[in-house]
């Protein structure tokens, strides 16, 4: 089972809204997912963006794959970043 870390669309015609969500790679856009790590507002200026940084590096950790447009979003956030600095501790402390 390939996990991704993606997009899930929410809102009205014309007010996207969307969440961050971690699910099988063979469910639909909008369907089943296993965890929601947060949301994203591209209509709000600057656009609202909340991730909860712990439960998606826990979900990198574990292999999950982010999409190219989530990647993008976790590296405004700084989890990315994050994650990087812990990696570089730990190959440091080996």
């Amino acid at each position: 089972m390939a996990v991704k870390i993606r997009l899930r669309r929410m809102g009205t015609k014309q007010t996207p809204f969307y969440r961050v969500v971690v699910a099988d790679s063979r469910a639909a856009r909008d369907g089943r997912f296993l965890e929601s790590l947060g949301s994203y507002d591209p209509l709000k200026q600057p656009a609202g963006l909340t991730i909860d940084a712990e439960k998606a590096a826990r979900w990198l950790a574990k292999g999950a794959q982010p999409t190219e447009t989530v990647r993008t979003l976790l590296r405004r956030a700084g989890v990315l970043k994050q994650r990087a600095e812990a990696r570089k501790g730990a190959a440091a402390a080996s």
